[in-house]
């Protein structure tokens, strides 16, 4: 079992920026890889951005590429979102979640938090 808990979530204004925070606790040991997703109103959940935590390599979705960041630190099992240029389509609830070593899919999910972006 893997436990996530999210924060940094809030509203701002379009330009603006946002830091999300995502620590893992639990069984930890096998961490595959992390990654951020989203859900909006009306809409199925997407994904955002994701990072191997053996190599740190990244992949974004292409709306968010250039704009995003997502990073890690294994020490702290913990997994950032840098979100700038942020735009009212960016609005939605950010998920972070967990992928194992012995798995081909996300398993464990955070609760969640909120990003709105006013124009």
């Amino acid at each position: 079992q893997v436990n996530l808990v999210e924060s940094g979530g809030g509203s701002v204004q379009a330009g603006g920026s946002l830091r999300l925070s995502c620590a893992a606790s639990g069984r930890t040991s096998g961490l595959a890889a992390m990654g951020w997703f989203r859900q909006a109103p009306g809409k199925e959940r997407e994904f955002v951005a994701g990072i191997t935590w053996s190599t740190g390599s990244r992949t974004y979705v292409d709306s968010v590429k250039g704009r995003f960041a997502i990073s890690r630190n294994n020490a702290r099992n913990t997994v950032y979102l840098q979100m700038s240029s942020l735009k009212p389509e960016d609005t939605a609830v950010y998920f972070c979640a967990v992928r194992l070593v012995v798995s081909t899919q996300y398993d464990y999910w955070g609760q969640g938090t909120q990003v709105t972006v006013s124009s």
